[in-house]
């Protein structure tokens, strides 16, 4: 039995030894993809190697990438979901390809890790007859061959006619092939994908727990996309096979495995149990709780998730240099703090708890993740400060309750606006409503709920942007605002001091936005020179060019700027912008692209950049917003 510590480790070490180069983990905020607002997945910071570029590492890499899927936050109480995990990745680059990887999948669950074969069941593309792509036939065949040597019998069960196969069931199956279901692409169904486009079948593993009964309100029958929680999906390998062209689909000339495993989940499974809160990197947390509480994970299952799954995630937020705010990544942070201290109110925590459960956390990753260990007290300081702000807020939306409540009643209206402006738990309107005395109006959950409904509709515009395969765009003047981001990064040094440390970018069709460390508040003058010196740079039509160097001697005796927090391989892509016949560049900088060729692309059509607008981000951090035009 191994802990998911060693597991991870256990991971890293077998694909190490198939020859994979181990790469460190991207942050939680991917930079430079206005796609989304934080890594999802594993193979997210590697796409664009996937779509063709030469990753530095070689053609073989693993990892095990720290992900957050905000949009699964009203999920996280059952024994599985979770916003924040860790995904187990392995890829290949053009290399190897269908057989190696399932044989490898296989030879680590069971052998490695131990599962148990007989409760393995495995899903495979069911093809798409008009768009010409044929079934998974060469996956099924490997799977067939591994579930023989086991001594199973590999019985083959279509379920890509039916509705993720509610109706079918499992009919004694164990090979189970579904349509769009196993078709990975950026459109997410071949039938829709634009000329150019890759996309490919895609193979999932499933570990069965018998002793969980099928909840008919998932449908009529258990099959192992059911979402009643006895099958449990732990990895899934994306063989990125085709392209689509004006005729149909062709096969890539280069053809590249992706494959992702879930950490905790595969870790439940090591231990026997359909509950990822009792594996070593949930169950401290859960201790603490407990302890802190004199509540049991038993009689508060739901709250202790909720607080244990929230706090992980905050925690490596902040370690990747979030902090609480209104806005973006921060906003969702906040969200997630706050969350999790309503919760714990439900165990009856009325106290400051934030530092000690940081503090478990922190002591679970800092081995591996040798970043939380250097950060470690500036966590525990944002976390805890974010606390006492909201323990504030309570005290506010206590006072705006009186007001709200005059008259000695208190409706749905009043209850959302507590909740929604002043961050007011709902349970604790309704609490201090019956000690108050107060009439609650017969209908406030009704009225609350569709204000809330309605909330969640005006957010979905920007959940829309959740990445599903794609970059943010490398089209013509998105290449022109990433160089322009890195003419910038280089004018605020030379304007305000070498002091000036990049603290994220975003980059749109429409504008760039760039952070960085400032104690305060650039003056007029300033924020002249900076965009002066920027369309100097742009004149002098400096060519920009890449190489690749070993990281030490890149961010070393070569001084190039990395974006902060970022974690680099052995190698890295440096990109220099160099005047014409001058021996140094004036901006040399480690980036994974897309730059134009010559700065002066960025003053066609008599363009100039211009700085729209300078503010905080957040503390000792500032930030700039401009535009080509």
């Amino acid at each position: 039995m191994k802990t998911a510590q060693e597991i991870r480790q256990a991971y890293l070490k077998f694909f190490e030894s198939k020859q994979h180069t181990i790469i460190p983990r991207a942050l939680l905020v991917p930079q430079d993809d206005p796609t989304t607002l934080f890594t999802g997945s594993g193979m997210q910071p590697l796409l664009p190697y996937l779509l063709g570029q030469q990753h530095p590492a070689g053609t073989r890499l693993t990892d095990s990438q720290t992900c957050l899927r905000a949009q699964d936050i009203d999920d996280v109480g059952d024994n599985r979901h979770t916003t924040f995990f860790e995904m187990l990745g392995n890829w290949s680059l053009g290399d190897y390809f269908k057989r190696e990887q399932i044989n490898w999948v296989w030879e680590f669950m069971t052998k490695v890790i131990g599962l148990n074969p007989n409760r393995i069941y495995v899903s495979c593309f069911s093809g798409n007859e008009a768009a010409g792509i044929p079934k998974d036939t060469e996956s099924a065949a490997v799977w067939s061959e591994l579930f023989k040597t086991a001594g199973i019998e590999p019985k083959q069960v279509e379920l890509g006619t039916t509705e993720k196969g509610s109706k079918a069931g499992e009919q004694g199956g164990r090979i189970f092939f579904y349509g769009d279901k196993n078709w990975w692409s950026r459109s997410g169904s071949a039938d829709y994908m634009p000329v150019g486009e890759p996309g490919g079948p895609d193979t999932e593993l499933f570990y069965l727990y018998p002793e969980v009964e099928h909840n008919p309100k998932y449908g009529e029958k258990c099959h192992i996309n059911c979402d009643c929680g006895r099958y449990i999906e732990l990895g899934n390998c994306v063989f990125m096979e085709y392209i689509r062209v004006a005729k149909g689909f062709e096969k890539l000339p280069k053809q590249n495995v992706d494959y992702g495993g879930g950490l905790e989940r595969i870790a439940a499974a090591a231990i026997d149990s359909p509950d990822v809160y009792k594996i070593s990197l949930m169950w401290p947390v859960v201790e603490v709780l407990e302890k802190i509480s004199a509540k049991t994970y038993d009689s508060h299952t739901t709250s202790i998730r909720v607080i244990t799954d929230h706090l992980r995630a905050a925690t490596f937020l902040a370690v990747d240099g979030v902090v609480p705010s209104n806005k973006e990544q921060g906003y969702v942070m906040r969200r997630l703090i706050r969350r999790a201290i309503r919760f714990a109110f439900d165990l009856g925590i009325e106290q400051n708890f934030m530092e000690q459960v940081v503090a478990i956390i922190a002591d679970m990753y800092q081995a591996d993740f040798p970043e939380v260990a250097e950060s470690r007290q500036r966590v525990i300081d944002v976390l805890s400060r974010e606390e006492k702000l909201f323990r504030q807020t309570l005290r506010k939306g206590l006072k705006q309750l009186d007001k709200l409540s005059e008259g000695g009643k208190l409706d749905g209206a009043a209850i959302f606006a507590l909740y929604d402006t002043y961050g007011f738990p709902v349970e604790l309107s309704s609490e201090e409503a019956f000690v108050r005395g107060l009439e609650l109006s017969a209908d406030w959950q009704k009225v609350f709920d569709g204000l809330m409904t309605e909330q969640r509709k005006r957010s979905q515009t920007a959940a829309k942007g959740v990445f599903k395969g794609g970059l943010g765009g490398h089209g013509d003047i998105h290449k022109k605002y990433h160089t322009a981001t890195h003419l910038l990064y280089k004018a605020l040094r030379e304007t305000l001091g070498a002091g000036v440390v990049q603290h994220g970018s975003n980059i749109t069709e429409e504008r760039l936005r760039f952070d960085f460390s400032y104690p305060s508040k650039l003056t007029p003058e300033q924020l002249k020179t900076i965009e002066d010196t920027v369309n100097e740079q742009i004149k002098r039509d400096l060519k920009v060019s890449w190489a690749e160097y070993p990281t030490k001697k890149a961010l070393g005796e070569m001084g190039a700027m990395g974006a902060f927090g970022d974690r680099y391989g052995e190698k890295v892509k440096v990109y220099a912008m160099t005047p014409d016949g001058a021996d140094k560049p004036y901006s040399l900088e480690v980036c994974g692209g897309p730059h134009v060729e010559h700065t002066n692309q960025l003053a066609e059509h008599g363009m100039r950049f211009k700085i729209i607008k300078e503010e905080s981000s957040s503390a000792g951090i500032r930030r700039i917003k401009a535009v080509l035009q």
